[in-house]
């Protein structure tokens, strides 16, 4: 019971509670930096059974062997899940960790060179047989962005893990040399300096039975080659990612929905070749599609759009920078009268600067109860009216972002009745534009109080907010990111205002605001003990006076940016860090008239 309940909790909160309970931690993930400092951190973590690990700033030397050594014998009995994402372990390092891991289910070796430069991984069999034992029930593997993979050390590593449901090689460089016998290459064929479709080919072709997930986003997959993928016999993929091949056409698209109905998951973004004619095909042939991804597909119309509401278990759908789309299709398709809509869960309309207040007002009513996230990010056409369609129909949102949406006022936030021109001069506008100074209204109507299920809120750029909503809306105690940047007129009071009505917050982002001062910060970082991602860019009136209040109070804090505040010295970042060890600092100067950025 205790397990369920604590599942209810965010993250952040889950990790509270497992320092005095061990149940709720299975799914939180726990950044490690690899240093010595760490292995007294690592021993507890063992005594709790934390099995879900990611290892930061690894490399081959003596201290990164002897903390994944320490990681073997102390978690490595219970862990899950291991990610070295981006570290450079020696061959010798990593063997030993995994012969130390035998629960591994999940493992992410992206971008992880180091142990495939010498081609020589795994090349010893004895070594081999015992990493298989250890691996036997790996399920999900990442190679993602490994530009030394060839044939020989991609087969040695695969077949140390025969229980293998998804594979993920994104950015890998891929080599496509198809003839008439598709995939026909022996085992003694394959190379020891490039990594080739045909291997992946034959690859697929034996674990088809059991492989359902597949990333080869960034490989310049061609045609030819999807369409012998999706025809491999006895496979049924459930999830497919494509993003950036650029060369994928409609009609590989089409065969791929034919081929492979069962999906439930397809990212197509960045595919440039393809237009309605693909999204159309999908429509018809994918119908239990859950999860669909169109970002960026420049030659998307509302034409193509209309097809998307034959997809009546889409839970997530990203159309962000299709900048042909102006909504209307879109809205007639989700609200059809052929059935219940979609129940759409998450929403990207980020980029699509077609998109104005009708069409938007005319999708948002029936997006349904349902939907949590909402990216409106630089619709920069769409106004109050949309902010309060929002307020009225969409209260369950978690995720709102309306970056750059530039005509954003403070009447839509407090759910006031937006002047007409013909009052503009009367003494209703008058009595607005009074109440609107200080001291500011209460919000009236559908403001944005009205989403009290928000976790994540994103105003960057909404030039034209100021104190006067954002003192009365910003008041979600269960926020955990914010974003302010790009806000000038801000100020410490609209600073304090958000502190006291959003205690929760995690991450939070005020840069180019420079009317905050040292002042506000004194008063406000008390009331935020959970930030951990703090950006402070271009404050131009902030001392070190702000940094000493910060570490003060905010004890849990990774990372601070104070790039370009004319106020914060080195000096004063390095006197920073030495109060809170834990903390990346971005700071920079201009020297010799270019601009110095240094990560301390």
């Amino acid at each position: 019971m205790l397990t369920y309940i604590l599942s209810f909790l965010p993250l952040s909160d889950q990790k509270e509670a497992s320092l005095v309970s061990r149940l709720g931690t299975s799914h939180v993930r726990y950044n490690i930096p690899v240093s010595s400092s760490s292995l007294p951190a690592i021993k507890r973590l063992g005594l709790r059974g934390i099995s879900c690990i990611s290892l930061t700033n690894l490399d081959g030397s003596p201290a990164s062997h002897e903390v994944l050594q320490c990681v073997a014998d102390h978690l490595g009995p219970h862990l899950q899940s291991l990610c070295l994402g981006g570290g450079s372990p020696t061959e010798a390092s990593f063997v030993a960790l995994i012969l130390g891991c035998p629960a591994l289910r999940i493992l992410d070796l992206s971008g992880c060179n180091s142990l495939f430069t010498s081609g020589m991984l795994l090349a010893q069999p004895e070594t081999a047989q015992r990493v298989q034992q250890a691996l036997s029930g790996l399920r999900e593997l990442s190679l993602a962005s490994l530009r030394d993979l060839a044939d020989l050390s991609f087969n040695r590593l695969s077949s140390c893990a025969p229980s293998l449901e998804r594979l993920s090689l994104a950015y890998c460089h891929l080599t496509f040399e198809l003839g008439p016998a598709r995939g026909s290459l022996g085992p003694q064929d394959s190379s020891p300096s490039q990594l080739s479709f045909c291997n992946l080919l034959r690859f697929v072709k034996e674990r088809a039975a059991r492989l359902h997930a597949l990333d080869l986003s960034g490989t310049g997959l061609p045609p030819e080659a999807l369409q012998a993928l999706g025809q491999v016999a006895r496979l049924r993929l459930q999830e497919l990612s494509l993003h950036s091949c650029r060369d994928l056409s409609t009609e590989a698209v089409a065969a791929l929905c034919c081929q492979q109905p069962g999906l439930t998951s397809l990212d197509l973004s960045g595919c440039s070749e393809l237009a309605d004619g693909a999204i159309l095909a999908v429509s018809r042939g994918l119908r239990h599609l859950q999860r669909l991804s169109l970002r960026k597909l420049q030659r998307l119309t509302d034409a193509g759009c209309s097809a998307l509401g034959g997809l009546r278990e889409l839970q997530s759908l990203d159309l962000a920078e299709c900048c042909l789309l102006r909504g209307r299709a879109l809205a007639q398709a989700l609200g059809s009268v052929r059935g219940a809509p979609p129940p759409l869960a998450s929403l990207s309309l980020a980029h699509c600067s077609s998109l104005k207040d009708a069409s938007v007002l005319s999708l948002i009513p029936v997006l349904g109860p349902s939907l949590r996230v909402l990216d409106l990010s630089s619709c920069v056409a769409l106004t109050n009216q949309t902010m309060q369609a929002i307020c009225t129909y969409l209260t369950q949102l978690s995720v709102l972002r309306l970056a750059w949406c530039k005509e954003l006022q403070d009447w839509g936030l407090l759910g006031l009745q937006e002047p007409s021109e013909e009052t503009s001069q009367g003494p209703q506008l008058e009595h607005q534009a009074s109440s609107l100074k200080d001291p500011s209204p209460q919000p009236q109507g559908p403001s944005l109080l009205m989403l009290q299920a928000l976790r994540e809120l994103d105003l960057t750029a909404c030039s034209k907010l100021t104190d006067a909503s954002l003192t009365k809306v910003l008041q979600f105690p269960q926020l955990r990111r914010l974003s302010l940047s790009l806000l000038p007129a801000l100020t410490d009071k609209g600073l304090v205002a958000v502190a006291r009505g959003c205690p929760s917050l995690e991450r939070l982002a005020l840069s180019h605001c420079s009317l905050l001062s040292d002042e506000g910060w004194a008063q406000a970082a008390g009331s935020w003990p959970r930030l951990q991602h703090l950006n402070l860019s271009s404050c131009s009136q902030l001392t070190a006076r702000t940094l000493d209040s910060i570490g003060q109070a905010c004890r849990q804090l990774q990372m601070v940016d104070v790039a370009l505040c004319p106020g914060i010295s080195i000096a004063s970042v390095r006197r920073f860090q030495a109060q809170l060890p834990q903390v990346t600092c971005v700071q920079s100067r201009f020297v010799g008239g270019a601009d110095l950025t240094l990560t301390l």
